[in-house]
């Protein structure tokens, strides 16, 4: 199988991967382990983005910590709550079909006749919101865009493993592998210059700066011969983290304005994750226009998406906040710790769990200490998050308001050294 994975301004993205919506309470790696496991083993990586998870896999070169294209065309194409996108780049062509802000394909095609007669099978399902296609293709309505130019300001969507054992194994085994190789290249060189080289001091001066001008030379062949490209520094979450109760009241204001009362239309849920806040509504007695109209005058510049015609969804994008550096000292254990006996003291239950991902360049892996924290309470976001005041690399991962319960639900990650 080609491989799924493609550069985007000098940058390696993953192509190809298998979404599918998360359904409400689930945790988004334990979902990806399950689907996995009913869709095929090899599916060994994942990433969620939006409600959704999305699994790859290393057999197609996806690899821990890339980006997702169809995740960063989405994000730039989000004022199309429904698009067909077809992108020509370096002689293949990736295809991201979107549908009520669900991704519905994400294939990269080798062939241009393979892609064309995907693109037009996808083309016949109605009601396209937009459609984008190379110009020379002749498409109805479809206009043509850069994934280059389209993408340059992509988010985050990285790529993370399923299951967190054997990880340092293959490390371990990648360090291992490439110093036997280097070994086995320079072996024969190293063992002439050793055993055959006389000493330049037994050399007459002509014939030692002869000899150190073809080591220098051939040293410069070989350089160039196995130059390898310089991989980007691995970025650490922890040294952009925005301040905690900073990102409480950001997530609050931001529910509020979209916990809005729309006549004929009940609110089911409004969440806040770490890109935008998102309201549901399902249809009492009213009418879509009517939901149009009320929402575009109390709750201007959010998007609308229309899941059916009896359920609405309402996004809005969060502003950007200053980061920071943080990190917890404590080591993990101690941290979970603390965590369990702070939610003791206030009589509330919590689940922390200690887990440890892995962020590679291709060269270098970095592994981190991650304290996962579920909660549900009925206390808002800024007077939840004063727990963590005592604990530092604190983020608020996703906050979610469940208008049946009435409770508000939180995850919450703490870095840990």
């Amino acid at each position: 199988m080609t491989s799924q994975v493609i550069t985007v301004n000098k940058k390696k993205y993953a192509v190809g991967l298998f979404w599918q919506p998360t359904g409400a309470g689930y945790v988004a790696r334990s979902y990806a382990k399950n689907l996995a496991k009913s869709v095929d083993k090899k599916l060994n990586l994942f990433t969620e983005y939006h409600g959704l998870v999305g699994l790859g896999s290393r057999k197609l070169g996806h690899r821990v910590g890339m980006d997702c294209v169809a995740a960063a065309v989405t994000d730039a194409l989000s004022e199309f709550s429904s698009f067909l996108a077809v992108f020509s780049i370096d002689k293949y062509f990736v295809l991201v079909a979107v549908r009520n802000g669900i991704i519905l394909e994400d294939k990269l095609f080798e062939k241009e006749d393979e892609a064309r007669a995907e693109y037009f099978r996808l083309s016949e399902i109605p009601d396209w919101t937009a459609l984008f296609a190379p110009s020379s293709w002749g498409m109805p309505r479809a206009v043509e865009r850069n994934l280059s130019d389209l993408i340059i300001n992509s988010s985050r969507t990285l790529l993370k493993p399923i299951s967190r054992v054997g990880t340092g194994l293959i490390s371990l085994f990648l360090i291992l592998a490439f110093f036997v190789i280097i070994g086995v290249f320079f072996r024969e060189p190293i063992k002439q210059m050793t055993s055959t080289a006389l000493p330049p001091s037994e050399l007459s001066p002509e014939i030692a700066e002869e000899f150190e001008k073809q080591v220098e030379e051939k040293n410069k062949e070989l350089d160039a011969e196995f130059e390898i490209e310089k991989p980007e520094p691995i970025i650490m979450p922890y040294d952009y983290l925005p301040n905690p109760m900073d990102r409480a009241a950001l997530c609050y204001q931001a529910m509020a304005f979209l916990m809005q009362p729309i006549l004929g239309w009940n609110q089911t849920s409004v969440e806040c994750g770490e890109t935008h806040a998102t309201a549901r509504f399902v249809r009492d007695f009213g009418t879509l226009g009517d939901f149009y109209t009320i929402a575009t005058e109390l709750m201007p510049g959010s998007f609308v998406q229309e899941e059916s015609e009896n359920a609405l969804v309402v996004r809005a994008t969060l502003p950007k906040i200053p980061t920071e550096a943080s990190l917890d000292e404590r080591d993990p254990d101690t941290v979970v710790r603390n965590v369990m006996s702070a939610f003791q003291s206030i009589d509330t239950p919590v689940d922390a769990e200690i887990v440890v991902d892995a962020l590679t360049n291709g060269v270098e892996t970095k592994y981190l200490n991650v304290i996962e924290v579920a909660a549900e309470s009925k206390l808002i976001p800024t007077q939840f998050m004063q727990i963590f005041n005592d604990f530092g690399g604190v983020y608020m991962t996703r906050c979610t308001w469940n208008v049946s319960t009435r409770t508000w639900n939180y995850e919450v990650i703490i870095y840990a050294k």
